[in-house]
């Protein structure tokens, strides 16, 4: 659906690849973490990519099945600066993305 209205995306499939591609490609504007990976989850890797300090502005919205009541704040605290629950209403993110993207 992103493609489609002319987005680019670069898929990582866990939080090890997915901090590879952020040390390697330049240009990356939002990063959409899911929380179940396997490998490196997402809460590791949203604490491994503010870690880094080029990376600390760079928004990242947290994507999660589990939709449980703390499960935001556990996303926030991990890095994340916004949260979604699954299945994804492509609206709601795709208006969390302008607000992410126009800061």
């Amino acid at each position: 659906m992103l493609k489609d209205r002319g987005m680019q995306i670069v898929k990582a499939e866990n939080g090890v690849i997915a901090l590879d591609i952020l040390n390697m490609q330049s240009g990356i504007d939002l990063i959409l973490m899911d929380i179940m990976m396997p490998v490196m989850d997402g809460y590791e890797a949203m604490q491994k990519i503010r870690a880094q300090l080029k990376f600390k502005k760079l928004p990242v919205i947290a994507l999660t099945a589990k939709a449980m009541k703390d499960d935001k704040q556990k996303c926030i605290d991990a890095g994340a600066n916004d949260y979604i629950a699954k299945p994804v209403d492509i609206d709601r993110l795709l208006s969390l993305m302008r607000v992410w993207l126009s800061k």
